[in-house]
C-alpha cells in the first residue's frame, strides 16, 4: 500500500468518524447540561429513541424533514418534562426515572410503529425532502485539487448532513453558555451547591428544569439525526446504546464541553474502525474477528465506567433532590 492509498484510507476513516460522533456529541452535551445542574439523566437513550421515531414518522407523513426534527425535539422534551417532574418536583430517584423512560421508549416505539405501519416497528423508508442530504461547503469543489489540504476540506470537512454541523457548532456554544454567561454560572452553581443559589434568591427548581429541557432539545436533535440523516427511517432499538456511550464519554470528559468533543470523536473513531475494517489482520499472523471490532465502543465504555481513566468527580449535588430549608 503506497502513501496515496494510506492517505485515502485515513480520510475515509476521518469522514466516518465525524458522521458517527455527531449523535454522540449531541447526547453528551445533553447530559452535560443536565448533570451540571445536578440531575443525572440515564434516560438519554430513551429520549433519542423516541425522538428518532417521531422524526421519521412526521417526516414521512409530511414530506418535510424539518417538521420531523421539530416533532422529535418536542417528543424528547416531553420525556425530559416527565423526568423533571419525577426527579425535581416529586424528588424521586433520578436513575430509576431515567431507566423507566428508556424502557418506555423501547416498548412504545415498537408497539406504535407496528400498529401504524405493520413493518415490525420500523417506519417506511424516507426519501426526497423527507430526509437530510449532504451539504457542499463553499469552494469545496474549487479546492479539491489543492494538495493535502484540498481533499481534507472537500471530502472530510465538507459533504455532511446539516445536523453534523449543528452538533459540532453546539460544542463552543455550550462552552460559552456555561463559562461566559450568568445563566451558565448559576447552572454550574446549582449542581455544586444549590443551597447557596437558593440563598441568593435564585430558583433552584427553575434552573434545574431549564437544564433538563435543554437536554431534551439536544437529545431530540440527536434522535432526529439517527432516523433522518444516518439512516433513511426508524428501526427498532436504532439508538443501539448510544445514550449510555454518551454518558461514558461525559465521565471521560470530566463534564467539560471540549473534552466531551474529544471523547465522542474517540468513540466515533472506534465505530468507524469497526465499520470500515471488520477483519483486521495483525502482521499476517491472525485476524481479529469482526465481533471484537464491533464491540470496541462498548468495551471502551466498560473500561471508562470501571474507573480506568483516572478520577472523575461529578458535580457535588448530582443525583440529590433539593429540599428547601424552611
Amino acid at each position: 500500500m503506497d502513501i496515496t492509498d494510506i492517505f485515502l484510507q485515513l480520510m475515509l476513516t476521518a469522514d466516518m468518524t465525524i458522521r458517527l460522533s455527531a449523535v454522540l456529541t449531541l447526547a453528551c452535551l445533553a447530559g452535560l447540561f443536565s448533570e451540571r445542574a445536578g440531575i443525572f439523566d440515564i434516560g438519554l437513550e430513551g429520549k433519542m429513541l423516541f425522538s428518532a421515531f417521531l422524526s421519521a414518522t412526521v417526516a414521512y407523513e409530511s414530506g418535510n424533514v424539518w417538521l420531523g426534527v421539530l416533532a422529535g425535539i418536542a417528543g424528547s422534551m416531553v420525556f425530559s418534562l416527565i423526568h423533571g417532574l419525577a426527579s425535581i418536583t416529586f424528588r424521586g430517584n433520578q436513575l430509576i426515572s431515567g431507566v423507566a423512560l428508556n424502557f418506555l421508549a423501547s416498548g412504545l416505539t415498537v408497539v406504535v410503529g407496528n400498529a401504524w405501519y405493520h413493518q415490525g416497528g420500523r417506519t417506511p423508508t424516507l426519501s426526497g425532502a423527507a430526509r437530510f442530504h449532504e451539504i457542499t461547503l463553499p469552494f469545496a469543489d474549487l479546492l479539491r485539487d489543492v494538495p493535502f489540504l484540498g481533499p481534507i476540506y472537500a471530502d472530510v470537512i465538507s459533504g455532511h448532513k446539516p445536523i453534523v454541523y449543528i452538533a459540532f457548532a453546539a460544542v463552543p456554544l455550550t462552552w460559552w453558555i456555561l463559562y461566559r454567561t450568568r445563566f451558565g454560572l448559576r447552572l454550574r452553581a446549582v449542581g455544586e451547591n444549590p443551597e447557596s443559589v437558593d440563598t441568593a434568591g435564585i430558583s433552584v427548581v427553575r434552573l434545574r428544569f431549564t437544564a433538563v429541557m435543554i437536554a431534551g432539545v439536544l437529545c431530540g436533535i440527536a434522535g432526529a439525526y439517527l432516523s433522518t440523516s444516518q439512516a433513511a427511517g426508524f428501526g427498532r432499538e436504532m439508538s443501539a446504546g448510544r445514550g449510555y456511550i454518551a454518558l461514558a464519554a461525559l465521565i471521560f470528559a470530566k463534564w467539560r464541553p471540549f473534552y466531551a468533543l474529544g471523547a465522542t470523536l474517540l468513540f466515533g473513531l472506534l465505530g468507524a474502525i469497526s465499520n470500515l475494517y471488520p477483519n483486521i489482520n495483525v502482521f499476517g499472523l491472525f485476524d481479529i474477528p469482526v465481533q471484537f471490532t464491533q464491540a470496541l465502543p462498548y468495551i471502551l465504555t466498560v473500561v471508562i465506567l470501571a474507573g480506568f481513566v483516572g478520577k472523575a468527580v461529578p458535580p457535588r449535588a448530582g443525583g440529590e433532590p433539593y429540599v428547601k430549608e424552611r
